[in-house]
Parts: structure tokens; sequence; C-alpha cells
């Protein structure tokens, strides 16, 4: 069976699973099984909606890696997978959600077979894709092995992106521009929601600069009024209304890979808490780029944001940046590096974060963040460029936000231009 284009080249993969063995050697494993589908596509391209049920890649320290799985769904490890016909091993529909046996009792006679009987396995214990059920059914079936813990083995060689992964994000990042800069000139009090958050899906799916959208891990987060204190709601049938902010929390994806990124708008006059606060999240936000240089720590990042929000009273407790790259549903994040002030992984070239400052008070939520990139040299790089602000659009006035990848300063300047030309003479 033919396949489709394999996102990257035959060195990347190569790359990858080099990365992937010399940290199986430090950790003492004979084999890796990893369910998580990102890890999978990472280290074989294979993407497919199969997560829901039990699947897998296992890796050794010879040969190509194993891909194993539902029955029904070989035919898509074989179109989108680099790996060789031997290498896909499926299990029949008879295991799928039955009360009599389980798809592990599967994989370990395929372990069995590769004559890991009695081995060190490592397994990824804290995921979202890994059930206690499949823990204790592999423990019994495979009594002389050593199971152990190996969560996340695979998301630490992740963190530094390759340039080929780079490529792919600065296309969701164009994808990402779109979507936002989109929903906001599109708001405006009586458009519902759902009809707002229909367009985005638009704009997600189109693409841009001739690049295909892809599905995002996590569905737009777009809250209004007192519903932004809470950062995680949706959105509903109801109107956007006057007197209240909207947060677009959204991501560009292209081919996976996710470039998350924010911006807040206000229909009418935001209060003067909310201007506060615009202010020193913004500086903060800021102070945080300029911190996120090779060879500093994560905290460093942190900790250059709470500045000037704590001079501002603002107290933000939660983390404010996780790495980012290539994701499946429910969550874009890599769950590995935290942007706060007790993480001190060293910040290396090649390393994506979504920098990530949100505010949510009692009564509004105020989301202004950017998806950077760790530099060679300097501060890191902002993969988008829309302007750092809260968009306020006065009445039913039109404000069309900008996108200048050359310089942020003139596009944020003409969009406060703009902004000051819709309000109403004092």
């Amino acid at each position: 069976m033919s396949q489709n284009t394999i996102p990257f080249t035959p060195r990347e993969y190569d790359r990858r699973l080099k990365l992937t063995r010399r940290a199986m050697a430090a950790a003492g494993l004979d084999v890796l099984f990893i369910e998580d589908p990102s890890n999978m596509a990472w280290l074989t391209g294979y993407d497919g909606w199969s997560f829901y049920v039990h699947q897998g890649v296992l890796v050794t320290h010879e040969g190509e890696p194993i891909w194993w799985g539902r029955n029904m769904d070989a035919n898509g490890a074989r179109r989108t997978a680099w790996l060789s016909a031997d290498s896909i091993r499926p299990y029949g529909d008879e295991y799928v959600q039955s009360t009599t046996r389980h798809p592990m009792q599967h994989l370990a006679l395929l372990l069995k077979e590769m004559g890991f009987e009695s081995s060190r396995i490592g397994v990824e214990m804290e995921n979202y894709y890994f059930s206690a059920k499949a823990y204790t059914t592999l423990l019994a079936e495979l009594p002389r092995a050593d199971i152990t813990d190996a969560t996340a083995l695979v998301n630490w060689q992740r963190a530094v992106k390759s340039n080929e992964e780079i490529v792919f994000m600065r296309r969701a990042a164009r994808i990402a521009e779109r979507m936002v800069s989109g929903a906001i000139n599109r708001a405006e009090p009586g458009l519902k929601k759902n009809d707002l958050v229909a367009s985005i899906y638009q704009d997600a799916l189109t693409g841009a600069d001739g690049h295909w959208g892809d599905y995002p891990a996590l569905v737009p987060m777009c809250p209004s009024g007192a519903d932004a204190s809470a950062p995680h709601l949706t959105w509903d049938g109801s109107e956007l209304k006057t007197g209240e902010c909207t947060f677009f929390e959204l991501a560009g994806v292209y081919r996976r890979y996710h470039t998350p990124f924010c911006r807040t708008v206000f229909l009418g006059t935001p209060p003067d808490d909310m201007k506060r606060a615009e202010e020193a999240l913004i500086e903060g936000l800021e102070a945080g780029i300029d911190a996120a240089r090779a060879g500093n720590q994560a905290r460093d990042i942190a900790n250059a944001l709470a500045g000037p929000l704590e001079r501002a009273g603002i107290e933000r407790g939660a983390r404010c940046g996780y790495p980012i790259g290539l994701s499946y549903p429910p969550d874009w994040g890599e769950r590995t590096i935290s942007l706060r002030d007790e993480d001190e992984t060293v910040l290396q070239p090649g390393m994506t974060f979504h920098f990530m400052p949100g505010i949510w008070s009692e009564n509004w939520g105020l989301e202004i963040t950017e998806p950077i990139l760790i530099t060679e040299n300097g501060p890191a790089e902002a993969f988008c460029n829309l302007p750092r602000q809260l968009f306020v659009k006065p009445g039913r006035a039109s404000v069309q936000v900008p996108v200048d990848h050359r310089d942020s300063i003139p596009a944020a300047a003409w969009a406060a231009q703009e902004i000051n030309k819709t309000k109403p003479p004092v």
C-alpha cells in the first residue's frame, strides 16, 4: 500500500530515534512502550484519530519501532508511518471494549514473541491514554518482567525542536494570527458565540499562506464577561454584549504542530482595573520574553513576569507557560517544563513555549500571550505578530487588526491610531 507524504525526512526520524534510545539506555530500559499519540507520531509519523482505543509504539535498541494497534487502523499506519510492513502488528477487534479480554494481553504475547518476557519495560504511567486496567493487565500477563514508569521519557526528547519542526510551527503561527485577528475583527454586540466560533474554525482549517490547517488539540476557549474569569470555558449560543470582554485562546495547527496564541477584545469601555492589569501584563510579558534566553532557566521567565504584576498588586500563583509542538487531544502542551519560579530547566536554542501570563479576576479575564522560540543569541523570538494590547471596540466600531511580520512596532502604532479614531468625543 502506498504512503501519504511523510512529514519529515528519514534523517529527522533517525535523529529522534537515536535520542530516544539514548534516554532508554540511561534509564536502563530494554524496551519502551508508548501510548501517547504525540510521541507515536513524533517517532513514526503515524497520524490517525484512533487514540480512543489502545494503541502504541514499541521501541527497542535495534531495528525499527513496532506500531501496535487495532486491526482496522493498521492501514492508517501503513499510509502515514515510515515503518515497513513487518513493523506493523495489529490486534483483532475481539479485544476492543471486551469484558473477557484486554488488548494488553495481545501486547504481552507480542513482547514474549520478541523475547522481552523477562525484560525491563518502560511504560507511560502518567498519561491520558494508558489506563490503570492496561497496567494491571500487563503486570498479570508478564509476571517476570520489570514494568517501570517511563512517563515523559520521549516528551523530554522533543523539547528542542529541529529546523524542520520550526518550519511547521511558523506555518501554524500564520494560521493562529489569522484566527485571532479574524475573531477580534468579527466580534460585535449581538453576534452569537457559536457563529463566531464557526468562523474561527473556518479560519483554522482554511489555513494561511497556502498551507492547510489541521484540527487543534483543544477546542477554542472564548468565554465572555464573568465567564472569562474561568480560563477553560468554551462557548454557547449567547450573544456578545457591550460592556464585556472576551478572550480568545486559540492555536494554529499545521500537520499536528501547534502554535497557541491569545488576545482579548472588550466591547465598550473597559474598567480601570482591567486597563491597569493590561499595562502590567504587557510589561511583564515583554520582560519575560527578554529573560527567555539560552542559558537562563525556565524560572527566570516567570520571575521576570512577576515583577510588574506584583508592583501592580496582581497576585498570580499559577505557572505562566509550557512547551509546545506536536500534539493530539486533549492537550497542546508537551507536559515537561513549566514556566514557574521553581523550574530550573536550562533554556536551550530550539525550545518552544507558549508564554501565557493570563489574569483571571472575579468578574473578567485577560489573556495576552505569545508563543516563543528560544534563539541562539538574545531574547526569545515571538512566533506570532499582532499588537500586544487589549483590543477595545466602542459600540459597533470595527477595528481591523494588522499583521506585520517585519516589525511589531508599526503594527501596534497603527492599531492604536485606528482604535482612537473609533472613540467617541469627550
